[in-house]
């Protein structure tokens, strides 16, 4: 499949570089990504952005310039041939994007949604240093993956198994690309999944109006087809241990189980009503059904909610909160606004919605009513000081400078830790202090046959790079596993 698509790209990639000047190329706008209107998404969960019309994708495509050594390509943390397929799209040739992206991306349409492209792809995009807009590759992306997967999907290619059996603890991104590019290679590929649905944190952590439920159910049936297997409700260390997956005949394991443990800061007051963690709170909306007609899952909806952080899982509460009936819905961050960790998208996308942000300011006190529910919190201003060991300044409290703002449910997002279950139920695991699984240059942990990647690796990070990993332990389990045959 590669080389027949790279030998389509060559005859044409000289004409479309010929019928239009790169000149011409450049004077082109980026494109602006079609939204529903502000007053009306926060009533509902459709997804804010809707999609670029095909006249949109064909000329955004058409700003491309084709570099000869695309930067894209290697920001791109699972090497998408970026150039390739934006100019499929040009042609008119989605079914071919489609099938680009499906050579080294097993979600496509999810990271089209959800990927900080600003920061990897788009970041080194030529136009960048031309002071310019970078090409928009990840809503090229999405568009491709929506508009040409099911045509590329088939007939869908059959893999002759080896009959070596692979299990797989967590379906979110990286367990899922692992799963696809293991399931390409011939193995018989089996994911536990901790909850009730597939998905991981593509489902009990990104709302539906970022990320629909179906758009990540479409990339798991492509899976499927491809001979993976799910299981449900299995907990690997407690429901199935580790030895019974060496007595069920699995010759790998890859642990992809995340880091859905929560951090609190330890503050007094932590511990009333109406204060609970961003995880908590969003897998009962998302994965639980809080809220919504014909679900008893039973959540807490605050007129005057704050979200404690500055990253996307908060700016996904925050916004979550006005969808659930809040009056006044606002961010608290200990930093200023340009240190936020959280894409400049989906910060627009909550003030659009009314989302008020209190920066520079930072919690120490929460207070309750008699029956111990949160009515206020302490907050301390803040200032900048120097930059820290991530590169962002350091806050420092401003002395004596604290106010009292009324609220009556707090959600906290600062992070979160592995959960150390699989860990610790294997004998032989090395684990460093923060919790997460040692792993070696090939992705290896200290068991042979135990490797790991994601969030249970890296403590927190982005889903293009959870995929990485799993696309990146697939290849060094399969030289691994090769190895041992010979």
């Amino acid at each position: 499949m590669k080389e027949e698509l790279t030998d389509r790209n060559a005859t044409w990639r000289a004409d479309l570089r010929n019928a239009i000047s790169a000149k011409e190329r450049t004077a082109i706008p980026r494109a602006q990504m079609p939204e529903l209107d502000p007053a009306y998404r926060i009533t509902c969960n459709e997804e804010v952005q809707q999609g670029l019309s095909p006249e949109q994708a064909v000329l955004e495509a058409t700003r491309c310039l084709d570099c000869p050594d695309p930067g894209c390509v290697k920001g791109c943390p699972v090497n998408i041939n970026i150039p390739s397929f934006i100019k499929n799209i040009q042609r008119g040739a989605t079914a071919d994007a489609a099938r680009v992206l499906k050579l080294t991306s097993a979600l496509p349409a999810v990271c089209g949604r959800v990927c900080p492209q600003e920061r990897q792809c788009e970041s080194k995009c030529v136009y960048v240093k031309m002071k310019k807009p970078a090409v928009a590759i990840g809503w090229l992306e999405r568009f491709a993956a929506d508009n040409g997967s099911g045509e590329a999907a088939a007939p869908a290619k059959e893999v002759k198994t080896n009959g070596i059996k692979i299990a797989v603890a967590g379906s979110g991104p990286a367990g899922l690309s692992f799963a696809g590019a293991m399931a390409a290679l011939g193995y018989e590929v089996t994911v536990f999944e901790a909850l009730h649905e597939i998905g991981g944190v593509l489902k009990y952590g990104i709302p539906e109006f970022r990320l629909p439920n179906n758009i990540v159910d479409n990339e798991i049936d492509t899976l499927r087809r491809a001979g993976v297997e799910f299981h449900t409700d299995v907990i690997v260390g407690k429901t199935i241990s580790y030895d019974d997956l060496l007595n069920d005949g699995f010759q790998g394991l890859f642990v992809a189980s995340g880091a859905g443990l929560p951090r609190f800061m330890g503050i007094p007051g932590e511990n009333l009503n109406g204060i609970m963690s961003s995880n908590e709170y969003l897998t009962r909306v998302n994965l639980m059904g809080a809220g919504r007609p014909g679900y008893a899952t039973p959540v807490r909806k605050g007129r005057r909610v704050a979200v404690i952080g500055g990253g996307n899982t908060a700016m996904d509460s925050v916004r979550t909160a006005l969808r659930m009936g809040a009056e006044k819905a606002f961010i608290v961050y200990r930093r200023g606004e340009d240190e936020m960790p959280a894409r400049a998208e989906e910060v627009h996308h909550a003030k659009q919605e009314g989302v008020e942000f209190l920066t520079l300011h930072n919690p120490v006190e929460y207070r309750g009513d008699e029956d111990g529910n949160v009515v206020s919190m302490l907050l301390q201003r803040m200032e900048l000081g120097e930059p820290d060991a991530s590169g962002r300044r350091s806050p420092i409290p401003v002395e004596g400078d604290i106010t009292e703002v009324p609220v009556d449910e707090v959600i906290v997002s600062v992070g979160v830790s592995p959960n150390p279950l699989i860990p610790n139920s294997i004998p032989g695991v090395e684990v460093s202090k923060r919790g997460t699984i040692v792993i070696n240059d090939s992705m290896q942990s200290s068991l042979p046959m135990l490797f790991a990647g994601g969030d249970i690796v890296r403590g927190g990070a982005t889903v293009i790079l959870a995929m990485g990993d799993g696309r990146s332990a697939a290849a060094h389990m399969h030289e691994w596993l090769s190895s041992r045959k010979n």
